[in-house]
């Protein structure tokens, strides 16, 4: 029997309840429609932002603490980032999914960290990582234990500013320690590189990456994207989530 789609998705950030819940409300009655397994993402902080006076967050405890409650009411498993080896026994309290951050995908120290929770590890491959390179961050993890693990494939820097995934990746990825499999999910919010926020292109890689084999996506998405404090014309507006969905399972 195939196994369920994984859809991680979510605003990019934790704004206030009200916009997680408006998020939450919308996805889980998608998810549930279509059957797939919702991961609700949102980050906590953001600590990789290009411009100093950029949003960086509300307070991690707070973040968190709106992050629990969506998990409790909605019955959802629920991810966020961490950004130090210190932060993973602290996200581990209010969160199901640890998400590693691509620019830290190979910190040594954040991985073990994480895999020592005993939750699941959703390793975001660097833009600039092989798939040899996340086969070590894999094994990294698996040194704890714990072989809970997924990679987000988000794709590989091409030239300036600009991303490209090659889906060769994907089997590559999900068979690259002979006697584990790892599922991978792609990412279609940011490795469309310059070109994030086109809806047609985000569906299009979306399709793609499940005709190659991917275990799932990774989307992000706000109902008030023009207004969005984090990554706003990155994401796809909340009233064309189910329509991304439906094109998905069809």
């Amino acid at each position: 029997m195939k196994n369920k789609l994984i859809v991680i998705a979510g605003p990019c950030v934790v704004e206030n309840k009200y916009i997680l819940e408006q998020v939450a409300d919308k996805i889980t009655m998608i998810a549930n429609k279509f059957d797939i397994d919702l991961i609700f993402k949102s980050s906590y902080r953001k600590a990789n932002r290009t411009k100093l006076e950029a949003f960086t967050g509300i307070g991690d405890k707070l973040a968190l603490g709106f992050l629990a409650d969506i998990r409790k009411e909605y019955g959802i498993r629920v991810t966020s980032d961490i950004h130090s080896a210190e932060e993973a026994e602290l996200a581990a309290k209010y969160v199901d999914v640890i998400q590693i951050p691509a620019f830290l995908s190979r910190q040594t120290d954040i991985l073990i960290a994480a895999g020592k929770t005993g939750m699941t590890v959703n390793i975001k491959k660097g833009q600039f990582m092989s798939v040899d390179d996340i086969k070590y961050a894999i094994s990294k993890i698996r040194s704890t234990g714990n072989k809970m693990i997924m990679v987000t494939e988000r794709g590989s820097s091409f030239g300036y500013d600009d991303l490209v995934i090659d889906f060769r990746n994907i089997p590559l990825i999900q068979n690259c320690l002979n006697t584990y499999y790892t599922p991978v999910i792609v990412d279609v919010t940011h490795s469309l590189g310059k070109r994030a926020g086109n809806f047609y292109l985000t569906k299009l890689l979306a399709k793609a990456a499940i005709a190659a084999g991917a275990d799932g996506i990774f989307v992000e998405t706000h109902p008030d994207c023009e207004n969005a404090f984090s990554d706003g014309k990155r994401m796809i507006p909340l009233d064309r989530f189910e329509e991304l969905i439906y094109e998905l399972v069809l």
